[in-house]
C-alpha cells in the first residue's frame, strides 16, 4: 500500500503551502510605482497651497522644481507668510507640524519643503 496521496489528492501540508503561496502572490507590494501617484498628488497639492497662501499665479507655482529657492528667493514668502504656509499645509495635508520641525533647510528649496511634507505624511 502506497503512502503517497493519489493523483488529485492533497495533504494538509500541500494545502497550507498553496494557501501561503497565494497570499504571497496577492499581497500588496510597496514599490516606487505605487508611491509615484501619491508623490505627484502631493506635488500638485503643495504647489496649490503655495499659490493660494502667497497669492502667486498657479503657473508660477507649477514652475517650481526641487531646486527652486523659496525663503529668501520669493519676495512673497516672508516670515508671516511662512506661518500661513505651515498652517495651510497642516489643514490641507492633514499633518501636524511642531515648532521643532521647522528649520531653514526645509524652507530653503521647494524640494526641501516637498520632502518635509512627504515625511510628515508618512509619519502619520
Amino acid at each position: 500500500m502506497s503512502t503517497q496521496p493519489a493523483s488529485g489528492d492533497t495533504s494538509p501540508r500541500d494545502t497550507a503551502q498553496t494557501a501561503n503561496t497565494a497570499q504571497t502572490e496577492n499581497a500588496p507590494t510597496d514599490t516606487a510605482q505605487d508611491a509615484a501617484p501619491q508623490e505627484a498628488h502631493l506635488d500638485t497639492e503643495l504647489k496649490s497651497i503655495i499659490a493660494d497662501v502667497l497669492g502667486i499665479d498657479a503657473e508660477q507655482a507649477d514652475a517650481l522644481n526641487e531646486e527652486s529657492g523659496l525663503f529668501g528667493h520669493l519676495p512673497e514668502l516672508d516670515s508671516m507668510a511662512v506661518a500661513g504656509l505651515l498652517t495651510e499645509m497642516e489643514d490641507r495635508l492633514d499633518i501636524v507640524i511642531e515648532d521643532d520641525d521647522v528649520d531653514g533647510e526645509m524652507l530653503e528649496t521647494y524640494g526641501g519643503l516637498l520632502a518635509f511634507a512627504q515625511t510628515k505624511i508618512t509619519e502619520g
